[in-house]
């Protein structure tokens, strides 16, 4: 009886494993990240190419660990930082153990997407086709979609999902769960990211400052956490800098008499106390830093190979 009883006690064998998420710029990535998590790990703004390095999240689904890589968009690069991006979405998508390839179902197979499918045929991983935005696509485009892509590449499963409303996210997380290889977590069961919180506040500000300038201010602004105090009050303390590159972008993050960067110190303040769950003082500074897109601390600061070319 209690070899029985010892036998019915034993543990379920656990899973770890890391999967990447590949897709043209704006596809999703991010918001399904979060949906995933269940709680937000990455930047998700209008403007394209936001995500600048590896952020992952971290889903635990019964048994197993699934530690999500949300890549770069992947598009034609022009200039070194574009380069150093797309190198990274790639060396992320060849090191990990399963690979989403996520497509916008409006936008269908256009030339990102024909050509992310040619070379991720050359990843030696299982393969799942993603189709996002399902919700604003009639359901036979969308079948007609699936075909299409399944012809291209051999994919191991497709699901057809909405990344903002949460439809279909469940069943691509069980999937994942069950495909991610046998072994021990790699990370605490409670953390949510292994991006320092440093970084993450960062991203924060980085995405407010999106959304109050997406049309006047180009996206070559990078945010630094210069010091992170947490104080006798169960506060913290965070002190950040803005970098642009011309005096004219200062002026406008700035704002009339110092309004605009108020609004978004606010903004990111609030964000950054939900998820720590502490008050937060934050203080928010902006410099002119030119040329900082050709400089190789900028971008190991951001989790980037710099390009010597």
């Amino acid at each position: 009886m209690t070899d029985d009883i010892r036998d019915d006690a034993a543990p379920v064998a656990t899973r770890c494993g890391f999967v990447a998420l590949i897709g043209a710029p704006n596809v999703g990535k991010s918001t399904l990240v979060n949906a995933l998590v269940g709680s937000k790990v990455t930047i998700v703004s209008r403007k394209v190419q936001t995500t600048r390095a590896l952020i992952r999240g971290i889903v635990i689904e019964g048994n197993a660990q699934i530690v999500l890589v949300d890549t770069p968009g992947i598009f034609s690069p022009k200039r070194r930082l574009d380069r150093a991006m797309v190198s990274t979405a790639w060396s992320g998508a060849h090191d990990a153990d399963l690979v989403c390839v996520l497509l916008d179902a409006k936008a269908g197979i256009d030339d990102e997407a024909e050509a992310i499918l040619s070379r991720v045929a050359g990843v030696d991983h299982d393969k799942i086709l993603v189709l996002n935005k399902i919700d604003l696509v009639p359901r036979e485009r969308l079948l007609a979609l699936a075909q299409t892509a399944n012809e291209r590449l051999a994919f191991a499963r497709t699901f057809m999902i909405s990344a903002l409303s949460g439809d279909g996210v469940d069943d691509l997380r069980h999937t994942l769960a069950a495909m991610v290889p046998e072994g021990p977590f790699h990370y605490p069961e409670d953390q949510m990211s292994d991006a320092p919180m440093r970084q993450l506040a960062a991203e924060i500000t980085r995405e407010k400052i999106y959304q109050k300038l997406h049309q006047e201010l180009p996206y070559q602004s990078t945010v630094e956490t210069d010091s992170w105090t947490e104080r006798k009050d169960n506060s913290v303390r965070i002190e950040q800098t803005i970098f642009v590159e011309r005096e004219s972008q200062r002026k406008i993050v700035l704002g009339r008499s110092g309004a605009t960067i108020k609004s978004i110190g606010a903004d990111s303040r609030k964000e950054i106390a939900e998820i720590l769950g502490v008050p937060v003082h934050l203080f928010l500074f902006v410099k002119v830093r030119e040329n900082w897109g050709d400089d190789p601390d900028r971008y190991r600061e951001m989790g980037l190979e710099f390009p010597r070319e």
